[in-house]
């Protein structure tokens, strides 16, 4: 009983001493592991990656009709009638107008009279040439009467010919009385009225036809941008789109895009000595008529193809007067400062075209934490949904996932997350 009270409080004392001990490791872990007690600050990453991106851009546009016709009289006279309603769709060869044809027709009538009437001098001449063919031959008639039947002949023969070109003119004046549309489109106003004179001394219009749909848009772009495209296509950098690729899509003046899409049709080879700019034109389907000739409009015109590109949201890219920079955390959690060259933006991303590698995570959040050198916490970045402020999920980053599974084991105690 002596021995038991005698041990007691010495295997207290060395119980309390073992405690103190393991707590001091435990404080000591702690501040050696995160300066200051505190856990690294989280900072929101993108995992760079490489994909294959059609470089588009925005150039500046107007609407023509593809086909226009200017429809005019070609006889003078008064017009009798306006056939069809103004602004509508009217198909090629549909009346128009009418002009008054009598004296057209009495103009016709006259020429088929004439025809008849050379018609029967020719069968006169020709009888006459054939009664005296035997009778030269007797010496019944001389052959200078012969000669003269034959060439009485012959002029009769012309006269018909002259009489009937005749004929057809006044023919094609008659029907040129009656305005058709050259072609199928939407017309616009009347130029002239019932009671008019018209086409009297020159060809007097009368109103106009355009074919909407399709329809062009013909957009300028600057010579040393398309140059510039030019050079990264010979070097290796861009790739041409294919032909049924180049894509056009129009953005009306409100910023709403069109919902058909259209073609690249070609790329002028002539730069405006005013502007400095080349001409592209494009054809867009147009079935409702929504677009209209003269519209301003912006056209998103896809001219280049980037295989491996990588891109990262805009707001990652820091401008300095020295240059771009993106802050990089490593794969010892440190933050590092790379300098990067962004030089074109699809969207709301910059597409990086040196600086950075495949596999790289880059901050887009946090910046205020994240100073070079520092050791930060890397999360995936969750975009902003658009219109509601709430976080939406990251799309898909194949390269990253193998970082976020190992972000979500839990710690071990007394270790901040993210350090082993």
């Amino acid at each position: 009983m002596t021995a038991l009270i005698r041990y007691t409080p010495l295997a207290a004392i060395l119980v309390a001493l073992l405690n103190l001990s393991g707590c001091g490791d435990q404080i000591a872990s702690a501040h050696a592991q995160a300066p200051g007690g505190m856990p690294p600050p989280e900072v929101s990453v993108v995992t760079a990656s490489p994909e294959r991106l059609t470089l588009t851009n925005e150039l500046p546009g107007r609407l023509e009709a593809t086909r226009v016709a200017e429809v005019r009289a070609r006889v003078p006279g008064i017009v009798l009638k306006r056939v069809f309603r103004e602004g509508s769709e009217v198909k090629a060869g549909e009346v128009l107008f009418r002009i008054d044809p009598a004296p057209y027709q009495a103009t016709v009538n006259s020429a088929q009279a004439a025809v008849a009437r050379a018609e029967a001098n020719l069968t006169q001449a020709t009888l006459r040439a054939q009664r005296y063919k035997p009778l030269v031959e007797t010496n019944a008639v001389s052959k200078q009467e012969y000669d003269d039947a034959q060439a009485a002949q012959k002029q009769a023969a012309a006269d018909v010919q002259a009489a009937k070109a005749s004929l057809e003119t006044a023919r094609l004046n008659l029907g040129y009385a009656t305005v058709n549309a050259p072609i199928s489109g939407r017309v616009g106003r009347a130029l002239v009225t019932e009671g008019a004179l018209v086409g009297q001394g020159a060809a007097t219009p009368l109103a106009t036809i355009q074919q909407l749909d399709p329809i062009y848009v013909n957009v300028t772009q600057s010579a040393s941008e398309a140059l510039r495209l030019q050079r990264a296509m010979r070097s290796g950098q861009l790739q041409k789109t294919g032909k049924d690729e180049a894509r056009v899509t129009i953005v009306m003046e409100d910023g709403e895009p069109y919902p058909h899409a259209g073609k690249l049709l070609f790329s002028d080879q002539t730069v405006d000595p005013s502007t400095g700019a080349i001409t592209l034109r494009a054809l867009v389907p147009n079935p409702d008529r929504f677009l209209l000739p003269g519209m301003y409009v912006r056209a998103r015109v896809e001219q280049a193809v980037r295989e491996n590109a990588i891109t990262v949201p805009q707001q990652a890219v820091q401008r300095q007067p020295n240059g771009a920079i993106v802050m990089v955390v490593g794969a010892d959690n440190k933050v590092a400062a790379r300098p990067v060259k962004a030089e074109s933006a699809i969207g709301d991303k910059w597409v990086v075209s040196e600086g950075l590698k495949a596999g790289e995570q880059v901050i887009v959040e946090g910046f205020q934490k994240a100073q070079p050198g520092a050791t930060v916490r890397a999360v995936p970045w969750k975009q902003a949904a658009a219109g509601n402020g709430q976080a939406a999920a990251p799309a898909a980053q194949p390269a990253a996932q193998p970082a976020a599974k190992a972000e979500e084991k839990p710690a071990a105690k007394g270790q901040p997350a993210g350090n082993k």
